[in-house]
């Protein structure tokens, strides 16, 4: 491979990761009120180790071709990002009513490590927006000679998926930092994640249904 292609891809990966969307708010979301930001980042990195490996195999190509699969695909992610928005928002609210103004970093719904690891790994794995979006940026930086297309795919898929560890354990850390021990900030910012994510969740069963 081409040095100069491998720099570009880097480059280009790294400025769309670092566009909010539905990472982000689950991200932030998580980050700020539970114990570690590891378990909700290395979720969303998981994910996309999924994504890269399918378009590395031509699954990604085989979904993308058949109108039904990528419906079905489609359906599922945008309902399980709606699920998580909604959860969100239902646990800024304690039993009684009562906004949960807390800096503690305990998880409202007790959710533990493993949980926010296999959301987040469900945030970006099931997004066919982010499977598109690697079906589209992946191939337009492989070339013929050399490598076999396998072994470039999976090249630029691991530099993907390392910016998004570190842009996303920076964002979550950020967070973290700014919002911890401000309890009412904290509060209006996951709601406001929470919003984003079922946003995003109704704009995907929408832009489906659509069809």
């Amino acid at each position: 491979m081409e040095a100069t292609l491998v720099l570009q891809f880097a480059v280009t990966a790294a400025l769309l990761t670092l566009v909010p969307g539905a990472d982000w708010a689950y991200v932030i979301s998580t980050g700020t009120r539970s114990r570690s930001v590891v378990p909700p980042v290395l979720g969303l990195a998981s994910g996309y180790v999924v994504l890269v490996a399918a378009v590395a195999v031509g699954v990604g190509a085989l979904v993308s071709s058949h109108p039904d699969v990528l419906t079905v695909v489609t359906l599922v992610g945008a309902c399980y990002i709606t699920y998580l928005g909604v959860s969100t928002l239902r646990n800024l609210r304690g039993a009684d009513g009562t906004l949960l103004l807390t800096d503690e970093g305990s998880p409202a719904d007790g959710n533990d490590g493993l949980r926010l690891y296999l959301r987040g790994m469900g945030v970006s794995g099931i997004n066919p927006k982010a499977m598109l979006m690697l079906l589209v940026l992946l191939p337009q930086y492989l070339t013929p000679d050399g490598w076999s297309s396998t072994a470039q795919t999976g090249l630029l898929g691991s530099i993907f998926i390392l910016e998004v560890v570190v842009i996303y354990f920076g964002v979550a850390l950020f967070a973290r930092s700014l919002l911890l021990g401000r309890p009412r900030l904290n509060t209006a910012v996951t709601g406001v994640s929470g919003v984003l994510l079922t946003g995003f969740g109704i704009w995907l069963l929408l832009d489906v249904l659509a069809f």
